[in-house]
């Protein structure tokens, strides 16, 4: 992946949208390593997930906060370790208390420092998001079953998932306005991302994944707002249900009659493009299959 294929990873608050009162998204806009990112407010708190990539995006994101909510408390949280959704938490520092999940933590911790320097070798665009200001967060408040966050009028649930687009995915749950923010969990108008990067990197879980997102597919939430792509209802969690299905039924099929797998990846490719010409992201296909390729039934 070269600077040429990657646009700038800006983040843009003045394109904040109000999904249900004292909620706002600021919406990714199609822009590849931008993700949705939430401002959740209750009467004497304001929660924001995920802050965008580098100083000067969660700069911006910060500034949007305390100015929403207009000397409540912050809080901040992040749907997993990846780059573009935690790597600007350092900038909360002393402005807000950072929640995350123990797997997430173990994330930052163990696998922050590859991924900050794997993201710096994508390219100008993205090295200049991650500069030398740029460290990886640790959180303040850790916890192992989920944090019930109390902001006043308003109880917002953080969620580990268990393991699927990475080990330490949480999703955050804002029961009276029914919405959900998914993180990488589910993806809009893309090919599901599987960082599957053998031998750095193999936590991805196909078969997990879809048991995530079967759960969660299940509850039914008004709002599911995904990690990249426009905010929209239950079909998000449902689409990205039935892709899994088809990926690693499509996989498994070819597997388990002895196909090699650069056999299998040409021929899933080819077949999941067809029933999916409109989507983005086809180069994690191949990562998907690898992955499943490796993986059993229970």
């Amino acid at each position: 992946m070269n600077d040429t294929l990657l646009p700038d990873p800006a983040v843009h608050v003045a394109g904040a949208q109000e999904i249900a009162p004292d909620l706002l998204v600021i919406p990714n806009r199609g822009t590849p390593l931008v993700p949705n990112i939430g401002i959740i407010g209750g009467t004497r708190a304001v929660l924001v997930v995920d802050t965008g990539m580098g100083t000067a995006n969660a700069e911006q994101v910060l500034a949007l906060a305390s100015e929403v909510a207009k000397g409540r408390r912050l809080y901040l949280t992040t749907t997993h370790f990846h780059p573009e959704h935690a790597f600007g938490a350092h900038v909360f520092d002393g402005r807000a208390t950072y929640l995350a999940n123990r797997a997430q933590a173990d994330d930052l911790r163990t696998k922050g420092p590859g991924y900050l320097e794997m993201f710096r070798g994508l390219g100008a665009s993205v090295a200049d998001r991650l500069d030398g200001n740029v460290r990886v967060p640790a959180p303040d408040v850790v916890y192992d079953h989920g944090y019930d966050l109390d902001l006043g009028d308003r109880t917002v649930r953080l969620r580990p998932t268990g393991q699927g687009h990475t080990k330490g995915d949480q999703v955050i749950e804002v029961p009276d306005a029914g919405t959900l923010f998914t993180g990488d969990l589910a993806e809009t108008g893309q090919f599901a991302i599987f960082p599957w990067f053998p031998p750095y990197d193999t936590d991805v879980s196909g078969i997990g994944w879809l048991a995530v997102t079967e759960r969660l597919a299940a509850h039914g939430h008004r709002t599911v707002v995904p990690g990249h792509g426009a905010v929209g209802g239950p079909q998000v969690l449902a689409d990205v249900r039935d892709y899994l299905r088809e990926l690693r039924d499509e996989t498994w099929r070819r597997r388990d009659s002895a196909m090699d797998e650069n056999e299998i990846v040409a021929e899933v490719r080819t077949l999941l493009i067809e029933r999916h010409p409109e989507w983005v992201g086809q180069e994690w296909i191949e990562k998907g299959v690898g992955c499943l390729c490796t993986e059993h039934p229970a």
